[in-house]
């Protein structure tokens, strides 16, 4: 199915999503369900309506959603989104092999997501990696934060950083 979206179907998405309320997400899930059967198969239908589950505590649910999104296609902004969302899912599900997996190789295809790696960092965390977790975080902010001062401490940072990973394997 095609990743173009009539501007009609991008506001009713975008209205969708505005509407929620996170305390009470039945009906978000109830105006994405509808939305998709409107609009059989669009991949960002599916998206929202999986997010929308995800949101609601319903990560089963969800994840099946989501798997569907990406075999309709789903492309762009929406797919690195998705690729976060699904893998923080399977976190929440406690199958931390497989939210691994995710984050690596969403990680390597938007490689300048601080997002993702954030979030690949509370996996590493509720894996048991903590080491890893506390080094990526530390590699993070080295790579992101721009001062002097951070400057004259990178090497040491990164050192720091690559021997504390060095404690998880």
């Amino acid at each position: 199915m095609s990743n173009e979206n009539s501007p009609e179907l991008e506001a009713a998405i975008t209205a969708g999503y505005e509407a929620r309320d996170r305390a009470n997400m039945g009906p978000t899930i109830e105006y994405f369900a509808a939305l998709l059967e409107a609009n059989p198969g669009n991949a960002a239908v599916l998206y929202e309506l999986a997010g929308s589950y995800d949101t609601a505590g319903q990560e089963d649910t969800a994840e099946k959603y989501y798997l569907e999104a990406f075999d309709a296609g789903l492309s762009g902004d929406r797919h690195r989104r998705a690729l976060l969302q699904y893998g923080s899912t399977l976190r929440n599900l406690g199958r931390f092999h497989e939210s691994l997996t995710v984050f690596t190789d969403a990680r390597h295809q938007y490689p300048e997501s601080d997002s993702l790696r954030v979030f690949h960092m509370l996996s590493l965390h509720a894996s048991g990696q903590t080491n890893s977790a506390l080094a990526e975080a530390l590699s993070m902010i080295v790579d992101r934060v721009d001062s002097s001062e951070m400057k004259r401490y990178e090497a040491a940072l990164r050192g720091n950083a690559e021997y504390i990973a060095s404690l998880d394997e």
